[in-house]
């Protein structure tokens, strides 16, 4: 078999690269042995406001031209609908927050997502004496039924491999390396917190943080926005609702715990007041870097591979557009933005 590239890994980095190669009439074979899963249990959130102090997500704009299109065209293509339009809105806590979401709202990068003024509508089981900052063009991604409908859209055409990637199974040419029988051009890593297993990219700083979400049933609860305080609440229909994230430095398990359970669940209760019961509850490792920017480029000594990781808790935004970015360094030697080159840390 021969084939321009090999993906390895198939969450939200992975997929975009994927799909980049298919725009451009490229093959590929996709492995993937399902380790990782802090796509598939992601939130999915696109949002481009940073909530805790009212500041813009870097280069959110730019990344939301290139997503939204990207997002809507996989609709078209895989005939489902991934992406859900949502306003998400800021409980208030006292006057300097509300007072501290008016200056934000001047700031001219901030103007076209800020509504300028206080929500002050009331919800049942929502104590919100400050009421709410209301942040638009913002909407949710279902990662997991994305990611399975286009697994098997793989499956139908031979293009992806169930199975773990062996390194040493690496042969190097000139022009072509070989792998399990594969001839390809180049290997591109999309493993998120598999790259520590990695022999050619596990030196590079990542931080892995694991994440924990619940799923609740709260039949009382009626809110058509996702509420952000010290946890969010996202609707997701039938009075269903994806409560999280937690944020573990220390537990680098994929499976959830009666710790990140507790926590959930003490901070839900100290914004919602009407019975739920928890219906789901899991969690996966977020792969960040030390700068909050992804790792993304050629290795150094073998530039027959290369890597697109570390998306950290905004991959639905930003992995089409860094997709787009290695794709063109790898096949029009477009130089990469020195932001996300993993060679600033050479």
């Amino acid at each position: 078999m021969e084939v321009d590239y090999i993906i390895v890994g198939l969450g939200l980095a992975g997929l975009a690269f994927a799909r980049e190669l298919e725009k451009n009439n490229k093959s590929f074979i996709v492995f993937e042995d399902n380790s990782q899963q802090s796509s598939q249990v992601a939130g999915g959130m696109y949002n481009p406001i940073i909530l805790k102090r009212f500041t813009p997500v870097w280069d959110a704009t730019k990344q939301l031209e290139v997503a939204l299109p990207f997002y809507a065209e996989l609709e078209k293509l895989l005939n489902n609908q991934y992406d859900y339009k949502i306003d998400v809105c800021r409980l208030m806590t006292s006057i300097e927050e509300q007072n501290n979401w008016f200056a934000a709202s001047d700031n001219p990068a901030l103007t076209e997502y800020l509504i300028p003024k206080i929500d002050k509508r009331k919800f049942k089981g929502i104590y919100s004496p400050f009421g709410y900052g209301r942040v638009t063009k913002t909407g949710r991604i279902d990662t997991k039924k994305l990611l399975d409908d286009f697994k098997s859209r793989l499956e139908i055409k031979n293009q992806i491999s169930y199975s773990s990637f062996d390194y040493s199974d690496i042969q190097f040419g000139e022009e072509y390396l070989e792998y399990a029988s594969i001839k390809a051009k180049k290997i591109v890593f999309c493993e998120g917190f598999g790259m520590r297993k990695n022999p050619f990219f596990k030196d590079f700083p990542m931080n892995e943080v694991k994440g924990e979400l619940l799923t609740i049933s709260a039949p009382e609860l009626e809110i058509d926005f996702v509420l952000k305080s010290s946890v969010f609440v996202m609707p997701l229909g039938d009075y269903k609702f994806k409560v999280g994230a937690t944020f573990d430095w220390e537990d680098k398990t994929s499976n959830p715990s009666e710790k990140g359970k507790k926590e959930l669940l003490q901070k839900l209760d100290t914004i919602l007041k009407v019975p739920y019961e928890i219906i789901d509850h899991v969690a996966g490792i977020r792969p960040t870097v030390k700068d909050r920017r992804p790792l993304v480029g050629k290795h150094s000594e073998k530039p027959q591979l290369a890597i697109l990781n570390g998306l950290g808790t905004r991959g639905v935004m930003i992995a089409p557009t860094i997709a787009k970015e290695l794709y063109n360094h790898l096949e029009n030697d477009a130089e990469l933005r020195r932001e996300i080159n993993i060679a600033r840390f050479n």
